[in-house]
């Protein structure tokens, strides 16, 4: 059975970084696609990042381009998302999924499947 694990989520100043994992079991191989979203209460869930399976095709939304970098180590099939620069507005529940990272041109097609629990990220003063 395939299941994420989302860590990492914390309190930070505006300005601050935080590194949220996604540690991923029951995956035969350490390479695996995966988007991450998040939610912010009242909203909508919006894709925020992903990395296909050989991290050939690598994407971001425009809103964390420049800040938010999506990386993976295959030994302990774990993905991440370094956070820096944050901003009020990047406070939310954040999740991982399985999604293919599926790129139309500059545009990611979300298609997740299999969700992780999330983690709260909270940017404050």
């Amino acid at each position: 059975q395939l299941q994420l694990v989302e860590s990492g989520g914390g309190v930070v100043q505006p300005g601050g970084s935080l590194r949220l994992s996604c540690e991923g079991s029951g995956f035969t191989r350490g390479y695996y696609a995966i988007g991450w979203f998040r939610q912010a209460p009242g909203k909508e869930r919006e894709g925020v990042s992903c990395i296909s399976s050989t991290a050939v095709r690598i994407h971001y939304a425009d809103s964390v381009k420049g800040r938010f970098t999506i990386s993976r180590d295959v030994v302990t099939k774990t993905v991440y998302l370094q956070m820096n620069n944050l901003k009020p507005e990047d406070t939310a529940v954040y999740y991982c999924a399985q999604d293919p990272c599926d790129l139309y041109g500059s545009r990611w097609l979300p298609s997740p499947d299999t969700w992780g629990q999330g983690t709260q990220v909270t940017v404050s003063s």
